[in-house]
């Protein structure tokens, strides 16, 4: 492998010292036993889509451990997903590059987007931890007193066996450089790819079966505010179709108790599923608090309201899991926490935007026509889907790695 002058290195090393290490390291949280692959990603839009490929990864290979680093600007520990170790990455300064992969010593690196620091990959290499570079783009973090060092740029991005980029032109600025041109390819970048986990079958089916054909739609995530909307808009299509049953999930599990109260009140006949409540054939609203419960509700429900994003504060909630399960979408305005993905799936007809509880209550009229409800899920379907040839390409080369790694161990 190619690596820059000793002179350029040392030179580079160096003035690496002077740079403050302002980023803190949970040296705190123990290195797990066995394999760890160690994440690098660039910006936090990328979270998502690696947050997709752990869980798509662990499928194949149960006993890997991920410790997941990030901009300094990363809300790292609010992200749910895999049972990441999280931290931060060190400033490119030789002491805390050092102490990073002294601590967790991985057995491999998957470097996601750009902004590639020097240091860290160059002392991985050395170390003969592999390194794959993944939506790669023509950015390498110098300090500016390193900037005349020759060879450092090339090195850095020859210190990875395979670099992918969705860019042409970055690709061939990567070959000019003299990195070898047969280990740099151009894909598709990253995307969130969903793979919600099974649900048994049985239930599935017994569900549907007693509910016996009638037009279901599941509210997900309802803050207390968005309570009297919700049911607004359930009372305004009850009107026009008098079997329908809402599925309300609420975002609070210390809310159900007193909302099934409330129901009542309210002259609408309410089961509390996860009492084991029985659903009959009066039913009008199913309350759940479980968010394991979603898996079989986003099956059941033609249309889903992902709430949390009819008044302000919540932020929204991730549509992915209901729309690989073939639900189509309704959500409200606020919804900066995933304001890309619902921008995305407007775009491809698969999302509906409402403001009030009537126009929720008149999307609703509109979606549970069947075929237009399932014309916006298929589209979705198609949109999230996307991403799931890339994540198989990237799970196939890490698995190769892992398994060489491995072999080489017991040969050893």
């Amino acid at each position: 492998m190619s690596k820059p002058g000793s002179l350029s290195l040392a030179a580079y090393r160096v003035l690496s010292w002077g740079m403050r290490n302002t980023v803190g390291q949970r040296i705190d949280l123990p290195r797990p036993e066995g394999e760890l692959l160690w994440i690098q990603v660039a910006t936090p839009g990328h979270l998502r889509a690696v947050s997709d490929f752990c869980q798509r990864l662990l499928q194949v290979r149960s006993e890997l451990s991920f410790v997941l680093t990030g901009p300094p600007d990363a809300d790292l520990d609010s992200w749910p997903g895999c049972d990441f170790h999280l931290t931060n990455l060190p400033q490119d300064q030789s002491g805390a590059v050092r102490g990073f992969l002294e601590h967790w010593h991985p057995t491999m690196g998957l470097w996601v987007g750009g902004d590639l620091k020097p240091n860290i990959l160059i002392r991985a290499s050395d170390q003969d931890i592999p390194l794959i570079l993944f939506d790669a783009e023509f950015s390498v973090s110098l300090p500016r007193s390193a900037r005349w060092l020759p060879d450092i740029t090339r090195a850095t991005f020859d210190c990875f066996q395979e670099i992918m980029t969705a860019s042409p032109e970055t690709a061939r600025h990567i070959r000019r450089l003299g990195v070898q041109s047969s280990k740099v390819h151009e894909a598709p970048p990253l995307r969130i790819s969903p793979n919600p986990r099974p649900w048994p079958e049985d239930e599935l089916i017994e569900t549907n079966h007693t509910l016996a054909g009638r037009p279901v739609w599941l509210a997900a995530w309802v803050q207390d505010k968005e309570f009297i909307s919700v049911l607004t808009a359930h009372r305004q299509v009850l009107r026009m179709l008098h079997r329908l049953v809402l599925v309300l999930h609420v975002a609070d599990e210390t809310e159900a108790g007193p909302l099934k109260r409330r129901l009542e009140t309210m002259d609408l006949r309410c089961v509390n599923w996860d009492d084991g409540d029985e659903i009959e054939d009066s039913t009008q609203v199913i309350l759940t608090a479980d968010p394991e419960n979603l898996g079989l509700w986003y099956r059941v429900s033609a249309v889903t309201f992902m709430a949390s994003s009819l008044e302000r504060g919540a932020g929204g909630r991730d549509p992915s899991e209901s729309i690989a399960l073939g639900s189509a979408i309704i959500h409200g305005p606020f919804v900066h926490r995933h304001d890309a993905l619902y921008s995305q799936l407007q775009r491809a007809g698969a999302a509906k935007q409402v403001k009030t509880a009537t126009e929720l209550g008149d999307a609703l009229i509109e979606l549970l026509a069947p075929d237009l409800a399932a014309g916006m899920a298929l589209a979705g379907w198609k949109m999230i889907t996307e991403g799931a040839p890339q994540a198989d390409t990237l799970i196939d080369m890490v698995q190769d790695i892992l398994d060489q790694r491995s072999a080489e161990r017991a040969g050893t």
